[in-house]
């Protein structure tokens, strides 16, 4: 059985606006650099789990409320 394709979508840029924090700040608490924020944001890069577990402890918020699969 063959599961169809889901794109990787996500909720950073409405959370990192909620917590007042700019691209570059998120970049730097995250350790990565700002271009990677604007990529992910963008749905250009999937982040490594690494990078997602990051992402949601410098937002406070769960992995599932950053980061979706919408069906193709």
């Amino acid at each position: 059985m063959r599961m169809s394709a889901a794109a990787l979508k996500n909720h950073i840029r409405t959370f990192r606006v909620l917590a007042d924090l700019t691209q570059e700040e998120i970049a730097q608490k995250a350790g990565v650099t700002r271009q990677t924020i604007i990529a992910i944001e963008k749905g250009n890069y999937t982040p490594s789990v690494q990078l997602a577990l990051r992402l949601a402890r410098t937002l406070g918020h769960p992995v599932e409320e950053l980061f979706y699969e919408e069906s193709e």
